[in-house]
């Protein structure tokens, strides 16, 4: 399950890339992105910053300042978002790549069968989750509608 934060993340992030596709793309101020996606201002201005740091994001100062992608929406991974915003995707601490930790009550990796049944679905969910970027949901009306609407 993603969190509220990492949806009002994809929800600025849908706004973005919606902007970036005009033919003069323009920043978009907090208050316009969080008009735009029904964030909260409050939590935006947080997870722009973050997002802003991994590179997705550029800031611009000023009056005609904001908000903008600087990375294509092909680029942004929707994995690596999840990993920026959420942590660790992984059900288990034992399966995670980037933050493997062994589980404090497991005897022996080779043999547990909670680690072999969640490994299994695990598996077939990072695939999904990791061939979908941005622009797969910009570029789908309906997947797009239930994110913002969600």
């Amino acid at each position: 399950m993603i969190t509220q934060k990492m949806k009002y993340a994809l929800k600025a992030l849908l706004v973005l890339g919606d902007e970036a596709r005009k033919d003069i793309p323009q920043p978009l101020t907090i208050e316009a992105i969080a008009t735009r996606s029904g964030t909260p201002k409050r939590f935006l201005e947080q997870i722009l910053l973050e997002i802003r740091n991994a590179g997705m994001v550029a800031s611009v100062r000023g009056r005609a300042g904001g908000y903008s992608l600087i990375k294509s929406p092909a680029e942004i991974s929707i994995s690596e978002l999840l990993r920026l915003i959420d942590g660790p995707i992984a059900p288990l601490p034992c399966l995670s790549r980037r933050a493997y930790q062994r589980c404090d009550d497991c005897t022996d990796e080779a043999t547990c069968r909670l680690r072999k049944v969640f490994a299994e679905v695990f598996w077939s969910y990072l695939i999904l989750i990791e061939s979908l970027s941005l622009e797969d949901m910009l570029g789908s009306e309906q997947l797009a509608a239930q994110i913002t609407n969600a």
